[in-house]
């Protein structure tokens, strides 16, 4: 395998808007993540992603773009976004944007001229359809809510919008369009940047003819993602990024890839592809779906560790010498790690998240660190829809509460507190004062009430905290080729206690174990003599054999 530097890589997320605030004005900044550089400097990771920081009417929080190469006013601007990083540069750390290109904001220029007339030259840039029997050109229904298509009155036509009204789907078919995404690219990459996470990538080619999609459950709208991810061109757009762009720099690239199986990764992310690094795939943080579409994942049901280990254990696997994993329990569109996985009652929360951390740290792949992970922080837990910010959460709650009545309020509030993305959007908690040293403003989203006993000034002052338990596993890493390198052997697949696997490389093995349970658990694995303690989130061995409530181990030989 030909080693590259993303590989040995740990990445930080950074959620701009709720990171730090630098004037006051409620809402993180770029100033703040200057402010910020050497608590993630600390920490020890190597590149930091930041979510959107470009100009935006925020339909969606940034992911609505409506000027690639302007910084959103409430974040900064561009001298400031140079200064972020130089210094970043400096302290050793890289750079990663968010690239935003199967759709822009309505509020684009290209769109603005687009829905002038039909034989506007930037009439092609988008996705336009007449409608079908006096309705909309097809079934398809959109992530937010309702169809994916919104009627232009002036020209008489629909637009694609897979996700918010306010996010029309640009038409990759049209050369002009990926010439125009090549440009802005090399933008922001001869700035200095030092890679994209590029956010669903596999959606851009869409299928021919725009087809219904099948609809077995009679919903008013049929689930878009199955028309249109991975589409027949996919692989062509993708290949013709690198070979315009990509190839030219030495940076990373990781696709956001809904549905994706391990051997479409292998044919975007490949070490022959020539495409992309390394995949964002949704297998292991969609296992709970619900059984009826309408709901998709509005649940809260507790995930089966065999469920979980199947998942992660079939991409280890699948991608060993072939392609790069990306590893990531949480995201900015995710809950906290430690409410869905773990424990997050104060008995066990430390353990539990120290215990998460380790099993996917010393996995086959890049991790990802979402911002706060490293201090356990934990789901917001809202018991008033009020507090809720989200266009995604507050669609699904007027789509199925008030206008289909398929669940109550009281069942929808479980199921935000347990799957909203608001859950990890919360603004981080730096210590115990007012709004927890995010602002000295008023926060623009309420925060966790749990601010006064989980954040980083209590973490840091305290060496056997998660904190610093992060920053031993990312060491480990950093020094350890077994680690990065090593092929997986998954152990006892149907425990439903335990997740154990083992890692090979050049003659030594790495054997990892956690216990997802409130319980001690006796397991054998036939640990040798010559076994080294490579980090563990106990003292010290109490029994061989005996896993305390969430305790893991990381034996070498």
């Amino acid at each position: 395998m030909k080693k590259k530097w993303w590989q040995k890589a740990v990445v930080y997320q950074v959620y701009p808007r709720s990171f730090q605030d630098s004037n006051g004005d409620g809402i993180g900044d770029l100033g703040g993540v200057l402010k910020r550089l050497p608590y993630i400097k600390k920490l020890g990771v190597d590149v930091i992603w930041l979510n959107p920081v470009y100009k935006s009417p925020d339909k969606d929080n940034g992911y609505d773009i409506s000027d690639y190469r302007s910084i959103q006013p409430k974040f900064g601007n561009m001298e400031i976004f140079d200064k972020l990083l130089r210094e970043a540069h400096r302290l050793g750390l890289k750079i990663v944007m968010d690239l935003v290109v199967n759709h822009t904001s309505d509020q684009h220029e290209w769109f603005k001229e687009s829905k002038k007339s039909k034989n506007n030259p930037y009439r092609d840039f988008y996705i336009w359809r007449d409608g079908k029997d006096g309705k909309v050109p097809n079934n398809w229904g959109s992530f937010f809510g309702g169809s994916t298509w919104d009627y232009n009155e002036s020209t008489k036509q629909y637009y694609l919008h897979l996700f918010a009204k306010g996010q029309p789907d640009l038409n990759w078919e049209n050369p002009e369009v990926r010439e125009h995404v090549w440009d802005l690219m090399r933008f922001w990459l001869d700035k200095g940047i030092d890679g994209f996470r590029m956010d669903v990538i596999n959606f851009l080619s869409k299928p021919a003819g725009f087809p219904d999609a099948p609809n077995p459950k009679q919903a008013e709208f049929a689930n878009v993602e199955p028309m249109v991810a991975d589409g027949p061109k996919l692989n062509d757009y993708l290949r013709e990024m690198n070979d315009k762009v990509l190839s030219h720099y030495d940076v990373m690239s990781v696709g956001e890839m809904p549905s994706s199986t391990p051997d479409d990764a292998i044919k975007y992310t490949g070490l022959e592809a020539k495409e992309l690094n390394m995949v964002f795939q949704f297998d292991h943080v969609t296992l709970t779906m619900n059984d009826d579409p309408r709901l998709g994942k509005w649940n809260d049901q507790p995930v089966k560790l065999v469920d979980l280990k199947r998942s992660l254990s079939k991409w280890q696997e699948a991608l060993d010498g072939k392609g790069w994993n990306s590893l990531y329990w949480n995201n900015h569109d995710r809950a906290r790690v430690v409410s869905r996985f773990g424990n997050d009652l104060p008995k066990y929360r430390i353990k539990s998240a120290e215990m998460l951390a380790t099993i996917l740290h010393m996995l086959q792949g890049t991790p990802y660190v979402y911002q706060g992970e490293e201090l356990g922080m934990t789901n917001a837990h809202f018991k008033d829809l009020k507090d809720y910010q989200d266009i995604e959460s507050l669609e699904a709650y007027h789509q199925l509460v008030d206008r289909e009545k398929l669940v109550d309020h009281d069942t929808m509030m479980r199921y935000l507190a347990t799957e909203s993305r608001d859950n990890a959007r919360t603004p981080m908690q730096w210590d115990d004062s007012k709004n927890s040293g995010f602002t000295e403003g008023t926060p623009w989203m309420k925060l966790n009430e749990n601010y006064s006993e989980i954040n980083a000034k209590n973490e840091l002052n305290n060496q056997d905290s998660i904190f610093y338990y992060y920053q031993r596993l990312i060491d480990l890493r950093h020094n350890s080729d077994l680690i990065v390198y090593g092929n997986y052997v998954e152990l006892d697949p149907d425990d439903e206690e335990v997740f154990a696997y083992k890692r090979n490389y050049e003659g030594k093995t790495l054997l990892v174990m956690g216990n997802f349970t409130d319980k001690n658990v006796v397991r054998n694995y036939d640990v040798p003599e010559n076994k080294q303690l490579l980090i563990s989130n106990y003292d010290k061995d109490k029994n061989l054999k005996e896993l305390r409530p969430y305790e893991t181990r990381v034996y070498e030989y």
